[in-house]
């Protein structure tokens, strides 16, 4: 039944698509980025800075390019940042090939400046990752009936994992060990093949309307409405703490991957690679399994599976039991995810549908800037007192204790109205 959308409708096929293209690229720069980092620096801040300078544009950009997405031509958007992302792959390609040989030591001079320069890019890759998922969320209910909405995202998310973790964390790793340039190159063939899809969609007519007011006007139009709107506002907030707890995590998992597991880049590739069947797991259950639960015991469900998935990786010694963490982790994420864009999708009118997802985004996606610096600054605090052990464990700890109190939060408050 998963695979009839996407016989029946060629827009949607061509978005998934573009989709599966563009997060193959986003995964194997999710492993080779930071990857890249451990062989310039071991110092957990430098690791720390190229995670935020990834994610930070989700909350400096977050808002402008919500008004953006409603006022531009949506798929124009796409295709452009796709395209932006080559270049900028390239340019990472062209920042290995000029620098010294690698890796470094800490003690080797030009290490900060290296880190700052791979940073400046991480940054341009992320603004432009801002735009285009933006665009490609706001798009989709102009492409799919809205009873397919549940199965579109769920497909949606499917593809995202397949790509993004699946395959490319164990790729990233396989061409970092040939090569370090490879990854990147791999990247920009990557996006140009999303772009490419994304600018063979025939998208319906869209009148874009008049705003005598100003951009600034349709800006406070897009807060009045999610400030005005509860449930939506709770949900952010909520999101915006967890992922800044995945990302404090995550950002030192690569370290955790190598010091206390002893893996290799291919290695850590293959252990990302669990959360990605989890993820793809998730996205053929979850629809099924929203409809049955409701979407309010849906989100319980979710939440209440992912303190534990921190905790087990905490007291882990075995990457097995990390992978399976990681797999469990994903499938709760996509329960999250599938319940509470679809009902967003619903809920918010298309007119400023851009708007107030970007709102959304950024106090859910831009918290894990900070998140990711936190990540950092927790193990280089811990590590004089407690070990290097002992502080590369830490946030997996904090982020367990702080999820079973979101979760707490979510029985007591959490309300998404009728049907739910």
């Amino acid at each position: 039944m998963n695979s009839v959308l996407l016989r029946r409708n060629r827009n949607f096929r061509l978005l998934f698509s573009g989709a599966a293209a563009a997060n193959l690229g986003d995964g194997i720069a999710a492993l080779a980025l930071p990857w890249l980092a451990t062989m310039i620096s071991r110092d957990p801040v430098h690791i720390a800075l190229v995670a935020f300078a990834t994610r930070l544009p989700w909350f400096v950009l977050s808002l402008p390019v919500g008004v953006l997405t409603d006022r531009a031509d949506r798929q124009a958007l796409m295709v452009w940042a796709d395209l932006l992302r080559l270049i900028l792959s390239f340019g990472i390609v062209g920042l290995i090939f000029a620098g010294p040989a690698l890796p470094l030591s800490n003690d080797e001079a030009g290490v900060t400046q290296l880190i700052l320069m791979i940073s400046a890019l991480a940054f341009a890759l992320g603004a432009a990752e801002v735009v285009r998922d933006n665009a490609a969320q706001t798009c989709l209910p102009m492409l799919v009936d809205p009873d397919d909405l549940e199965q579109a995202n769920g497909q949606i998310w499917s593809v995202e994992q397949i790509m993004g973790q699946f395959i490319g964390p164990p790729v990233a790793g396989l061409l970092i060990a040939l090569a370090v340039p490879l990854p990147f190159s791999f990247n920009a063939l990557a996006f140009g093949l999303a772009a490419f899809a994304v600018w063979s969609i025939t998208f319906p007519a869209r009148k874009l309307r008049a705003v005598p007011a100003g951009v600034w006007a349709e800006f406070l139009s897009g807060v009045r409405w999610i400030l005005a709107h509860g449930t939506i506002l709770q949900l952010a907030i909520m999101l915006g703490v967890m992922n800044a707890l995945h990302m404090a995590t995550l950002t030192i998992l690569v370290l955790f991957s190598q010091e206390v597991l002893g893996l290799g880049a291919f290695g850590h590739g293959a252990s990302l690679t669990m959360g990605a069947i989890g993820g793809v797991l998730g996205g053929l259950l979850c629809p099924a399994l929203s409809k049955k639960l409701g979407q309010r015991r849906s989100l319980f469900l979710a939440l209440a599976i992912m303190p534990t998935t921190f905790l087990l990786i905490y007291f882990a010694d075995s990457v097995y039991i990390v992978g399976a963490a990681l797999l469990v982790e994903m499938m709760a994420g996509v329960l999250w995810n599938v319940v509470t864009v679809s009902y967003r999708q619903r809920v918010i009118p298309e007119d400023i549908l851009g708007r107030v997802n970007s709102f959304y985004r950024f106090f859910g996606w831009g918290m894990m800037p900070l998140g990711a610096l936190a990540g950092g600054l927790i193990v280089t605090l811990l590590e004089p007192a407690a070990g290097r052990e002992a502080a590369l464990r830490a946030p997996f700890l904090i982020a367990g204790i702080s999820m079973a109190l979101i979760w707490l939060y979510s029985l007591m408050f959490l309300r998404l109205g009728k049907g739910s």
